[in-house]
């Protein structure tokens, strides 16, 4: 390896921006809609818990639903942004996991899906 070939890999290292910031945002989204997904069948599975997640009686479940899952994407977020504040190309991965995530959320909020859940 010759001293400019050197450099040159140093140089490029140095100018990579950290995507950090941005994967925590992401990761965080897609666990918020996953225990989003997650409230909303567990909701329809139990009348104890669908009860307990009514925070506001005009509203009903869904206050506590949103509420909660709001609450874990900011502490999530809150969590993994100092941690991976400086880490540059983690990219990929947390695209797919957030992908995966985000179809789990989904998923638990489509009636079809969490409505086979209800309790009796």
């Amino acid at each position: 390896m010759t001293l400019k070939s050197s450099l040159e890999s140093d140089a490029d290292t140095s100018m990579v921006k950290p995507d950090g910031p941005a994967v925590a945002a992401l990761l965080a989204l897609g666990i918020g809609a996953a225990v989003l997904g997650f409230l909303t069948t567990l909701a329809a599975a139990s009348t104890t818990v669908n009860g307990w997640l009514a925070l506001n009686s005009a509203v009903g479940p869904l206050s506590g639903k949103t509420m909660f899952a709001v609450v874990v994407w900011l502490a999530t977020w809150a969590v993994l942004h100092p941690i991976l504040r400086m880490r540059a190309r983690l990219t990929t991965g947390v695209l797919i996991t957030t992908g995966v995530l985000l179809f789990l959320g989904l998923l638990g909020t489509f009636p079809p899906f969490f409505e086979a859940f209800a309790a009796e």
